[in-house]
């Protein structure tokens, strides 16, 4: 039961993540004005990257 956990919450680490690589402009356009703009769309590209690889982690090791 503990695995199945773990494994549905690695998964939606690597889904948040790859939604943070993918739609960080977009994202950053909603909460920050058009000179902070580039420097968080690549604050949470590099977010959503550590988060895909912590998540395809705990998924490879957990099983």
């Amino acid at each position: 039961m503990f695995q199945i956990i773990v494994s549905l919450l690695a998964a939606i680490m690597l889904l948040i993540g790859v939604i943070l690589i993918y739609d960080a402009r977009l994202i950053t356009k909603k909460f920050f004005g058009f000179g902070d703009q580039n420097e968080a769309s690549s604050g949470l590209k590099i977010l959503g990257f550590l988060l895909v690889i912590i998540g395809g982690l705990i998924l490879y090791f957990n099983f």
